[in-house]
């Protein structure tokens, strides 16, 4: 059945979220000038989660995307913890203490990050002070280690992943007197999530990724079109790479088992993710664990299974890759999404659509009709349908909604075909995950005046 442009509005703007950046005296002071960011469920929940946030004490903002598997538990925990590890890795040693001195003596803390978050975004209430426990030990051993050098932001941000990541599998094996709290902190180290991750400050960008979410940043070339450079590497069996790192990291026994059918051991699609337990723990530890667990581990089938092949473990790892961008004026917006709109849209064409849409200038691409004979009564038809389009083709106030439109509604002449969105947007839960992936998108939009005028100060 049909859904109307309406009901496929209302749909698509569900969970539409857009920020900008407050301006001081009418001077912008940032490099950033806003982002929006949405997300289309295709799982029900959606495994999906999405993170914004300024960070208070250091300069800068992050964003993150975070694409969840075998549940939404994993995904859910690291958007909600892992900005506050890389806050804590980048604050300087007298931040540190005193933040520690006010916990001490229960003074009220400075507050680490301003969350930029949709209604939907919810934290999890009931393990807060689990996770602010495990977060204190970690600035505590920072304290303690002290080399009293300025911290590295590319540093800072594999310090962060990793920890977290380690105390996910910690709190996972100490478990958690309180048997709700026990099943979550099992829930969430059990389950896995990738991270992709922008920390922007000043014309510095960094890009930190595990897994197969993807940056890419959009380009305006001095003739006004739009080319878009990766800013990420998928971690999958894809990228030749990856395959030998993980080939490198074990027996060459082994090889042969390693990657099947372009998974990790014949199962995960990334080969680097948070949580995923099954492909960390020894096989002692796993069955200790959910042996000693609650019943509702039991009852799951995917914590019984021992991976096949499992003999050398850890076989994943969260350490992200990072890459270290200098921003320049040509460079407008970022976007950060995960595996579900790259799976259905070529960079290049992201690059257009959102370059397009924020300087609401349409390069028209040649009609291509591949191959098709077209007569001119047809060819006008095209043509007169393309310029209706292009009045009502702003109607989207979130680029990341337009670009989510573009990608559920894409027909061979690259627009926007309505009768194909409507079938896209109908489907029932059960037949979605089948045509596609959970959608998640962040698009930065960036100051080219601030930008140029922090390149002219260097």
């Amino acid at each position: 059945f049909y859904l109307t442009p309406p009901q496929v509005n209302s749909i698509l703007k569900a969970n539409e979220y857009s920020f900008k950046v407050p301006e001081f005296d009418g001077k912008n002071v940032s490099s950033v000038l806003g982002f929006d960011s949405n997300q289309l469920p295709a799982n029900a929940p959606i495994e999906d989660r999405r993170s914004a946030a300024t960070c208070l004490q250091t300069r800068g903002m992050l964003l993150g995307v975070f694409d969840g598997h075998a549940g939404c538990a994993c995904a859910q925990a690291v958007s909600e913890r892992l900005f506050y590890y890389i806050a804590v890795s980048l604050l300087p040693h007298e931040t540190l203490l005193e933040i520690e001195n006010a916990v001490e003596s229960g003074r009220a803390l400075l507050p680490i990050l301003q969350w930029h978050k949709h209604p939907n975004d919810y934290f999890s209430k009931e393990a807060s002070k689990l996770y602010f426990n495990s977060l204190r030990t970690y600035w505590q051993e920072l304290i303690d280690l002290n080399s009293g050098e300025t911290t590295d932001v590319k540093e800072a941000l594999i310090n962060a992943f990793k920890r977290l990541d380690n105390d996910i599998s910690l709190e996972a094996q100490v478990g958690d007197p309180n048997s709700f709290l026990n099943y979550l902190v099992l829930r969430v180290a059990f389950s896995g999530a990738t991270a992709c991750v922008a920390h922007v400050d000043g014309v510095d960008l960094h890009i930190a990724n595990t897994g197969d979410s993807r940056a890419m940043l959009g380009v305006q070339e001095e003739d006004g079109s739009w080319s878009a450079v990766n800013l990420s590497y998928d971690h999958n069996a894809q990228n030749e790479r990856e395959v030998e790192r993980v080939k490198m990291e074990h027996p060459k026994s082994e090889e042969k088992s390693l990657v099947k059918q372009d998974r990790l051991l014949g199962l995960l699609m990334p080969f680097r993710a948070f949580g995923d337990v099954k492909f960390k723990w020894s096989i002692e530890l796993q069955k200790r664990v959910v042996e000693s667990g609650p019943d509702q581990l039991n009852d799951n089938e995917y914590t019984k299974f021992i991976p096949p092949n499992y003999h050398t473990p850890p076989y994943l790892t969260a350490e992200p890759e990072v890459i270290h961008h200098k921003l320049r004026p040509q460079d407008k917006f970022l976007v950060l999404a995960t595996d579900g709109l790259w799976e259905t849209m070529h960079r290049q064409d992201v690059a257009r659509i959102v370059g397009e849409y924020l300087t609401g200038v349409h390069h028209q691409q040649p009609i291509a009709v591949g191959g098709y004979k077209v007569t001119l009564g047809q060819m006008h038809g095209l043509l007169t349908e393309r310029r209706a389009r292009i009045s009502s083709v702003f109607e989207d106030q979130n680029a990341a909604t337009h670009l989510i439109r573009h990608a559920m509604g894409n027909n061979e002449f690259g627009t926007v075909d309505h009768e194909r969105l409507s079938k896209m947007l109908s489907l029932p839960e059960e037949l979605a995950r089948m045509y596609r992936d959970d959608i998640t998108i962040i698009v930065v939009q960036f100051n080219s005046h601030v930008i140029g005028a922090c390149q002219n100060e260097e």
